[in-house]
């Protein structure tokens, strides 16, 4: 008969070569625990890496190499690995993509899905870089980055989650100054947010950033796929912003100036150039039905569903007169909308829209007619689309709707009674810029009744939610750390 000592032994024995069958041993990973190789490869990937698009089962992993590299990604739950470094296995069990290349048809860039995941559990992962040499059956493979992330929680789980928001980064000359960059992705890191929801205007490809007092390399206007690439590779050159996204989630939509000012996608020649640049630069999820579909669904819990909207791609033009033929987000996605909200299990139902609701945004010479939902004395806008959403929710009683907007360069929250019952249907929280001039105010229109809570400009600044089952807490954060505005939405039942 064993005895204990040695009936563990055996174990461990036959633990040790099912793993060396299952997962190969030939791992950068042998004998070494996450801590001693702690370190990221910055020559190996020069604008760093990110993860986006996390769900409860999915995340994307982005990266770019400088250059022609093989690519394989290893990730495993982080109690796995921590297991495995504390007996001291030779290798952990981790699963592993195919050996991928990066090329110089999408400027080297890969976004790479990590599939069957488990909710709301935290992974760890290692990005391997090797030679694209033809003659190797397999490349020697080197550790460039290592990076963790949780996963989301199931619907059916109640769980409480801080998000930060904001957009407009880079703008009208507010470009990269010094090595830190962007220095206000450290303030927002500070706060731990367990993603970052970016609301457009990730670069301003129509605005030159002169060199002093900014760091050279963007002082010229993007009009070609290359000159896009230029554009979102300079924004990777900030350090703050590479930190920030190596180690926060993040979900991201363009507004106009990833292609240019007050843009309307189907008649821009330039759309189709600057969307790839967008889909190389930032993990965004692609339906195969779809591939340039941007808008999308992200549900996090039993208390949260997210809608990010696509207000570009398909939108009438601004100076078209509004009525039933105009429209900002065209019919496939304004019934993906309301079908979601009315669908909706959530507690709080999110629609982040990168133009907001009552604020008019005017036109210019170029290009003219209002940008925004609301309307002018020119007839101009996207009020009736609006009215279309509006209707919904009154007319389904669809509780514990907030709306998420930036894009005028200053912060705004808005609580809008359209019925006029004496209740608020529904709130907007308006946040940004990032790194632009603050906005020149436009007074809020009537037409939905809204009850201002506040309105100030003139910093750099960023949205903080905290959701919980029976609240929904707004505050507004300065470039410096200081909270300018705070305000909690209870739950209506």
């Amino acid at each position: 008969m064993r005895t204990p000592f040695l009936a563990v032994c055996s174990l461990a024995l036959t633990l040790f070569f099912v793993s060396c069958a299952l997962f190969p041993c030939k791992s950068v990973w042998a004998n070494s625990s996450f801590e001693e190789r702690s370190f990221l490869a910055s020559d190996l990937l020069p604008q760093g890496v990110a993860v986006g698009d996390v769900s409860s089962h999915r995340a994307l992993l982005w990266l770019r190499t400088d250059g022609p590299a093989s690519v394989q990604i290893e990730w495993a739950p982080s109690s796995l690995w921590e297991q495995a470094a504390r007996l001291a296995t030779v290798v952990a069990p981790v699963s592993r993509t195919t050996f991928m290349t990066t090329t110089a048809e999408m400027d080297y860039t890969r976004t790479v899905p990590l599939e069957g995941l488990s909710p709301a559990t935290r992974y760890r992962y290692h990005i391997l870089l090797g030679s694209t040499d033809q003659t190797e059956k397999q490349p020697s493979m080197r550790l460039a980055a290592k990076g963790e992330f949780t996963t989301l929680p199931d619907e059916k789980t109640s769980a409480a989650v801080t998000f930060a928001w904001s957009g407009d980064l880079g703008g009208r000359g507010r470009c990269r100054q010094g090595a830190r960059g962007y220095p206000i992705f450290d303030v927002i890191h500070r706060h731990n947010p367990g993603f970052f929801l970016f609301l457009g205007d990730t670069i301003y490809g129509d605005h030159l950033c002169p060199s002093p007092p900014n760091e050279p390399g963007a002082d010229f206007k993007a009009t070609t796929l290359q000159t896009y690439r230029l554009r979102h590779r300079y924004q990777r050159g900030a350090e703050a912003l590479r930190r920030f996204l190596e180690t926060t989630p993040v979900y991201v939509i363009w507004d106009d100036h990833e292609v240019r000012n007050n843009f309307a996608g189907p008649y821009d020649e330039q759309m189709p150039e600057a969307q790839q640049a967008l889909r190389e630069y930032w993990p965004i999820f692609s339906a195969q039905d779809d591939p340039h579909r941007l808008y999308r669904r992200v549900r996090y819990g039993a208390d949260l569903e997210l809608f990010i909207l696509d207000a570009r791609q398909y939108r009438s033009r601004n100076a078209d007169q509004d009525g039933p033929a105009k429209t900002m987000l065209g019919s496939a996605q304004l019934t993906w909308l309301l079908d979601g909200l009315h669908a909706s299990t959530a507690t709080w139902k999110v629609i982040a829209t990168p133009v907001p609701l009552s604020i008019p945004k005017g036109g210019d010479i170029s290009i003219p007619g209002n940008d925004g939902w609301a309307g002018g004395p020119d007839g101009t806008g996207f009020e009736r689309e609006r009215q279309v959403i509006v209707d919904a929710i009154l007319n389904h009683k669809i509780k514990n709707v907030i709306f998420l907007a930036g894009d005028v360069h200053w912060a705004q929250a808005n609580a809008y009674d359209p019925d006029q019952d004496g209740i608020i249907d529904f709130y907007e929280y308006i946040a940004g810029p990032l790194s632009a001039p603050p906005g020149r105010f436009a007074p809020t229109r009537d037409e939905l009744h809204p009850m201002q809570l506040f309105d100030e400009a003139g910093y750099h600044n960023f949205g903080l939610v905290l959701v919980t089952k029976d609240e929904f807490t707004v505050t507004v954060v300065d470039e410096a750390g200081m909270r300018r505005f705070s305000h909690v939405v209870p739950v209506r039942p």
